[in-house]
């Protein structure tokens, strides 16, 4: 007999199988419009596969569908304004000391990172592998996107040009642009530490602005492929101490672990706040979110909402706003 289930037989199933109440009409036309395996699959637990969610009708499944997909839309606008900006600040650091646009003298000149080890050593091998890695990445990307057909990139070969690092930058995701970081120079890393307005006491090593990008990587990621947020299960890394010590010590807001969204938030508002956006902007923002909240703790029983928010999470919003209001 064939396990193959159409929509009717989904929902008897949630019924029957996961004790998910559900109205057969009007649930079928909404289980219809977010997907049985995008819509159940994704929110049936939280993190992780082992740790389910009770869920006892069909309305509070929507109910964290619908608090993911709006998460998504608030975050997503943001995201893309932090990265476009830092592409333009690495960009203008790189220029100015390079003093070319071409990526060759760029890779000779400033993407030498390996030389701040000693030679032969374990990190001196694992920067250059890292450095070797990176143009072949940067190469493979030209190569994909001629065969694509796009114009930023066919016109330099067609006219016989090289790529120029600012095409480059305009071409490449956001993780490669973070391996790109981490080969910069410590002189030039510093020169965009500075420039961005980062905690200087807290870049030593000047890591700080790899770790943020590697920090929004996945969630930028997870949003532009409509995956699930609400949880931070896209999370791949655990975050650096070092920002995670700079971020405390700029915003007062104790406890940031990156195990909740609240504090990708807190990411995204110092950001925003160093790239100098109105302060009521990023008020607006916190807000935002606060709405969001409360509307999700009202539609969900509070032993979900528990696992997903901490008993911390309405301080450091408090704490959030007067530090976007300063």
């Amino acid at each position: 007999m064939s396990d193959i289930k159409n929509i009717d037989s989904l929902v008897t199933y949630l019924n029957n199988v996961h004790n998910i109440k559900t109205n057969n009409t009007i649930d079928k036309q909404a289980l219809m419009n977010i997907g049985y395996y995008h819509g159940y699959k994704g929110y049936r637990f939280i993190k992780t596969p082992s740790n389910p969610i009770n869920y006892s009708n069909f309305a509070e499944l929507l109910a964290v569908n619908k608090f993911d997909i709006n998460l998504k839309a608030l975050f997503y606008p943001h995201i893309m304004f932090i990265e476009t900006a830092i592409k333009n600040y690495v960009l203008e650091s790189i220029l100015d000391t390079a003093t070319t646009d071409c990526f060759n003298i760029i890779f000779e000149t400033i993407l030498t990172d390996y030389k701040n080890h000693k030679v032969s050593s374990k990190n001196y091998k694992i920067s250059m592998k890292r450095r070797l890695n990176l143009r072949n990445q940067i190469f493979s990307v030209l190569t994909r996107d001629y065969n694509n057909n796009k114009p930023i990139i066919q016109h330099f070969y067609h006219k016989d040009k090289p790529v120029p690092i600012w095409a480059i930058f305009e071409v490449i995701s956001l993780g490669e642009f973070g391996n790109f970081i981490a080969c910069i120079n410590p002189l030039v890393k510093n020169k965009i530490s500075i420039s961005l307005n980062l905690n200087q006491s807290c870049d030593a090593n000047n890591k700080l602005i790899e770790s943020i990008i590697y920090q929004l990587k996945d969630l930028r990621n997870s949003i532009a492929h409509n995956n699930v947020i609400f949880d931070t299960r896209f999370k791949s890394n655990k975050a650096n101490k070092s920002l995670i010590t700079s971020l405390q010590l700029d915003t007062k807001i104790n406890n940031i672990s990156f195990d909740t969204l609240v504090d990708y938030l807190i990411l995204i508002i110092h950001l925003l706040k160093n790239l100098n956006t109105n302060s009521n902007e990023l008020l607006k923002i916190v807000d935002d979110f606060q709405c969001l909240l409360d509307n999700f703790r009202g539609e969900i029983p509070i032993s979900i909402y528990s696992q997903i928010f901490y008993t911390d999470t309405r301080n450091k919003l408090t704490l959030l706003k007067e530090f976007a209001s300063k």
